[in-house]
């Protein structure tokens, strides 16, 4: 028999602004831990040495996670010119140098390469899976091997400080699944000057702003009380990319249930994924089709 999992049945979002020094996952096992809550998970893992918006999703919320994974996201990042690491960040071993340094027009038309549906190669020190193994434990054992290009749609690449020569502050928009640090790499080889990534910062994330995140100080101050409580997001706020429709009295209580339930659409499309509300909380999130909407996942609450 399964142990059951201790801890509060408690739903919704926690925003992080995450320090630098510090993964992902233990962010998430620190807000757990501050609000006594049974399940939590995050949306987006950022590298240890990031910060910015981490989005923590508790109880029935970690439903919703994919939806926030799947939206676009802003990153503001400090590229050194001049210089390759094998990690693609500043963390890594020097492994090129270069004396040369464009000038701001250069970047600028250098940029509009990387912008638009494009095929980026993951960093080898990264979580991406090699025939089953993530590829930085490839990299930490000295292993050689290739890692393939996949595809990732950039909304907006912008230069927006160059501090000094050897130095460029950039912000990008984009999907899922991009990698920051290979951005860097690629901008550097394609000016001829090499290039990694020095600070990077997630300013938003879907919904979610690094400005509305709350520090690991607060949350270690506030753990354990109410007032802690007060700082979540509704798990509504996860589904905001989606249509929305509205389940009828009888719709949500076959929905509940698991069922195919009637609901009322406005402009919503035959198949379309959209989620459904009554009384102002999410019921479930499932396709439209002919008035009703077919569940994929029902939320508890």
């Amino acid at each position: 028999m399964a142990r059951k999992r201790k801890g509060r049945d408690i739903s919704g979002w926690l925003i992080v602004d995450k320090p630098a020094g510090m993964t992902s996952t233990s962010v998430v096992n620190k807000v757990r831990w501050a609000l006594q809550a049974k399940k939590a998970g995050h949306a987006g893992t950022l590298d240890p040495e990031a910060t910015g918006v981490l989005a923590v999703a508790l109880g029935e919320a970690t439903k919703t996670v994919p939806y926030i994974t799947d939206a676009l996201k802003a990153y503001e990042f400090t590229v050194r010119l001049g210089q390759a690491t094998n990690t693609d960040d500043a963390e890594g071993e020097v492994t090129a140098k270069s004396d040369t340094r464009p000038d701001d027009a250069a970047i600028k038309d250098a940029l509009g390469r990387f912008v638009g549906e494009i095929m980026q190669v993951p960093p080898k020190y990264s979580a991406v899976k090699i025939d089953g193994e993530r590829a930085y434990k490839r990299a930490r054992d000295g292993e050689e091997f290739e890692v393939e290009a996949r595809p990732l749609w950039v909304e907006e690449l912008l230069l927006i400080d160059r501090p000094d020569a050897d130095h460029v502050t950039l912000e990008m928009t984009c999907g899922k699944g991009g990698y920051v640090r290979a951005i860097a790499r690629d901008l550097g080889e394609a000016l001829g000057c090499y290039g990694h990534v020095r600070e990077l910062r997630r300013i938003w994330s879907g919904p979610f702003r690094a400005e509305d995140g709350l520090t690991i100080e607060q949350i270690d101050d506030m753990a354990h009380s109410p007032v802690l409580d007060t700082h979540l997001h509704p798990l509504e706020e996860g589904l905001s990319d989606l249509p929305r429709v509205t389940a009828t009295d009888q719709g949500l209580a076959k929905l509940k249930n698991g069922n195919p339930g009637m609901v009322v659409a406005h402009d919503v499309e035959y198949g379309e994924e959209c989620w459904a509300v009554h009384d102002g909380r999410a019921v479930a999130v499932g396709r439209f089709k002919a008035g009703e909407l077919h569940p994929s996942r029902v939320f508890n609450q």
